[in-house]
């Protein structure tokens, strides 16, 4: 019978030892999602610090079972300190190889300038959303956390999660196809042109 998150932090708390498995449960999931918003070169620094601040906040822990959203939470906070560089890296967000092009594979030609348009675009989206929906969209893109969890980790609403995330995906979809924001805009309708009368 494995022991939940909750029940580890609270036995932390008078021996301070014990946490080192909330450390071994969660650690790679907080790296990856730290690669994913900052690369690797600053991943190590905010994993580190994450579970260091969660340490000294282990107290406020108020989940009974998984830490994750919590310990995500943490590491978005932190991660505003690097807001330039995220930012920087949603912009020059491109594929190394896509340069490294063999002249007989025309097809594959068109498809990786296709899909180095569409990273631009969606790069250049990224950097643009408020960080708030940007943190919504990531935690549950590269974090995998359920709607209640980045509540949970963001101190939020699961309403104001739903919303951030349906606002973040329609920026992307209307970046990666300008026209896609068009039909939706109809669709809820905007489209104010009078509809063809029957006789």
């Amino acid at each position: 019978m494995s022991i939940s998150d909750g029940d580890i932090i609270s036995r932390s708390l008078d021996q301070g030892a014990v946490f080192a498995e909330i450390y071994d449960r969660h650690e790679r999931a907080v790296y990856r999602y730290a690669v994913s918003r900052l690369g690797a070169t600053h991943a190590d620094d905010v994993t580190s610090e994450t579970f260091l601040v969660a340490f000294d906040r282990r107290e406020s822990f108020s989940g009974s079972g998984d830490a994750r959203p919590w310990l995500l939470g943490i590491a978005t906070t932190l991660m505003k300190r690097h807001v330039r560089l995220e930012v920087k890296a949603w912009k020059g967000l491109l594929a190394s190889d896509l340069g490294q092009i063999s002249i007989d594979e025309f097809d594959v030609i068109d498809q990786r300038l296709d899909a180095r348009t569409i990273t631009k675009r969606m790069g250049k989206a990224l950097a643009r959303l408020p960080a708030g929906d940007r943190d919504v969209l990531l935690l549950h893109t590269y974090g995998d956390l359920s709607y209640e969890a980045i509540g949970d980790a963001l101190s939020i609403p699961v309403g104001t999660v739903r919303s951030r995330l349906n606002r973040a995906r329609r920026k992307l979809r209307t970046a990666i196809d300008p026209a896609a924001g068009l039909d939706t805009k109809e669709d809820h309708g905007r489209d104010l042109a009078p509809s063809p009368s029957t006789k």
